[in-house]
């Protein structure tokens, strides 16, 4: 999934990734650690990533 096609909060999560990021948008980490990469000059936080592996490793299944 690329950046532009990150979750709403009103579509259903695929694992716990998007939820996990879905929390850190709604609380206001994720701008936290955008800044914070950009202020040391790093692109990629690794977010992305992160929330692709989380979701293959723990997805929610549909019923």
């Amino acid at each position: 999934m690329s950046y532009k096609q990150r979750p709403t909060f009103n579509q259903p999560s695929r694992g716990l990734g998007d939820s996990v990021e879905k929390f850190t948008r709604a609380t206001g980490i994720n701008t936290a650690v955008k800044k914070v990469s950009e202020a040391l000059g790093v692109e990629d936080c690794g977010c992305d990533d992160r929330r692709d592996s989380l979701n293959r490793a723990f997805p929610f299944k549909k019923k």
